[in-house]
């Protein structure tokens, strides 16, 4: 992605959040690290929504424990949403949405209530929704206002996040 991006001069391009090889979705990218930190660290809670496939269907029980907690190696997590989105067959799809993003953590989530991810998309970071007609590979920058609705949803979660302490 990165060979993709503008060329910059005396700076350098900073990821916001990562996907594994077999994720795809929306990728946020910034020239301002600080920023960047602020945007992924766990600490001021900006969300994230992923479109899930899933081999089979996901129990009830199952579906109670992936919003209640489950409890993983580098510890407890779980969906602050899911909802079903419809599927046939084999396949079933799944809204979901973490307010953190560690390292495989929806994957290792529905597999730990035994279910096989087969599909997995990143459509929201924060107030930033991936945009229908983007097709994979594309790129575009953010507009003014979706800027200023990524800073006001970081200012907000920094006073939670204060608050909290």
């Amino acid at each position: 992605m990165f060979n993709a991006l503008p060329r910059l001069r005396g700076g350098r391009w900073v990821a916001i959040g990562r996907l594994d090889f077999n994720s795809c979705g929306l990728l946020l990218f910034t020239t301002d690290g600080a920023l960047a930190n602020r945007l992924m660290h766990p600490r001021y809670g900006i969300d994230r929504e992923y479109a899930v496939r899933v081999l089979g269907e996901v129990g009830e029980a199952a579906l109670k424990q992936l919003t209640a907690g489950i409890e993983l190696e580098d510890g407890l997590a779980k969906f602050i949403r899911l909802r079903p989105a419809g599927g046939e067959g084999a396949n079933h799809w799944y809204n979901v949405t973490l307010d953190e993003g560690r390292n495989r953590e929806v994957r290792r989530m529905f597999e730990a209530v035994g279910v096989t991810v087969s599909r997995l998309m990143r459509v929201r970071y924060g107030p930033i929704v991936l945009p229908s007609n983007l097709k994979r590979g594309q790129s575009r920058e953010l507009t003014v206002d979706e800027v200023q609705a990524l800073l006001k949803a970081l200012k907000v979660s920094e006073a939670s996040a204060e608050q909290a302490g």
